[in-house]
């Protein structure tokens, strides 16, 4: 039994995973994501998630072979490695794990664990790829200065194209609009005191605008669209660096897939698609074969020795994918 963990700004999924490739349960807890809260959110967020997957499939975490715990924001902050590498085994009571960043997840979801590279864009935004046994991240460095092309980075675009057409240095668009009805603003000003007093300026809530984003620039505003066009550009650029930097040959095709809700949004996966072959004749743009979560559980097993295969891999393929629900979904 493998148990794959894919932490995110918003939300921490867990699923286990036999060796037949059958998912045997899975559970949801709140965000791993450290930063805002402190580290030992990390330990009680596991705490929560394991005991849950475990209580719906009728184990206990010595049942579990091997773990995979992919934490956001993990390598980010040396000092704080040993306190991340320690939090699962309190939880689990073995030394059957091994932790690394979230990102991790999506790429062995998405390609199946083979060499090329992921896109990320979820709350934040990054890509990880590997060839030939060596991984490469780019991106990935926070919302304050980073995450170009993430939900978090589409929203601030949006709430600040707002602020614009409500002074009037923009034409008002159908954004203006649909902000005002989402958070029931009395006046446009009133969205300062939702941002900053009510939610605290909090990463996952701000993230989670870069749906009425989407939905403005399905509406056709103009600024909107922009946006995501901008943020499609803006993963083409972190794929088209990690090529590089994995050295892939100029006649090497490269396979390159992407997660994180983001992509829900026609608008930024198409600008992606698009550049991606304006860039490059050998990406060949795959569609996600699993979700991170199982990608997680995928990597525990190969890391335990025990790759799962073919036939187990073909029946992962087959397992309905659950509908977004938060922001890294995003």
């Amino acid at each position: 039994m493998f148990l794959g963990v894919d932490g995110g700004g918003t939300k921490t999924a867990f699923c286990l995973v036999d060796r037949s490739g059958r998912v045997v349960a899975r559970s949801t807890a709140a965000s791993s994501y450290y930063f805002s809260d402190g580290i030992d959110l990390v330990e009680r967020v596991l705490k929560q998630g394991v005991g849950a997957v475990c209580a719906a499939a009728g184990l206990t975490p010595a049942d579990i072979d091997y773990a995979f715990f992919g934490l956001p924001g993990y390598g980010e902050a040396a000092g704080d490695l040993p306190v991340l590498d320690a939090a699962p085994r309190t939880v689990l009571g073995h030394d059957r794990y091994a932790c690394n960043n979230d990102m991790v997840c999506g790429w062995a979801g998405s390609l199946g664990a083979v060499d090329g590279i992921n896109v990320i864009s979820g709350t934040g935004s990054m890509t990880y790829g590997e060839r030939r046994g060596r991984g490469v991240r780019i991106g990935g460095w926070g919302e304050l200065f980073g995450d170009e092309g993430s939900a978090y980075w589409i929203a601030v675009r949006g709430l600040n194209a707002f602020s614009r057409m409500s002074d009037g240095r923009l034409p008002e668009g159908p954004l203006a609009g649909v902000l005002r009805r989402h958070l029931n603003l009395a006046s446009d000003l009133d969205v300062v005191d939702v941002v900053h007093n009510r939610w605290q300026g909090n990463r996952g809530r701000i993230a989670a605008l870069s749906r009425q984003v989407a939905e403005a620039a399905a509406l056709g505003d103009e600024s909107a669209a922009a946006i995501l066009a901008e943020a499609g550009r803006e993963l083409v650029l972190l794929v088209e660096v990690t090529r590089e930097r994995l050295e892939f040959g100029p006649d090497e095709t490269v396979p390159v897939s992407y997660s994180g809700g983001t992509f829900a949004a026609g608008a930024v996966l198409e600008e992606f698609a698009t550049g991606l072959k304006n860039r490059y004749t050998g990406y060949e743009l795959r569609r996600p074969l699993l979700e991170p979560v199982i990608g997680a559980a995928l990597y525990a097993a190969k890391l335990a020795g025990t790759p799962l295969d073919r036939t187990a891999l073909d029946a992962l393929q087959t397992v309905p994918v659950p509908p977004a629900s938060g922001e890294d979904d995003q």
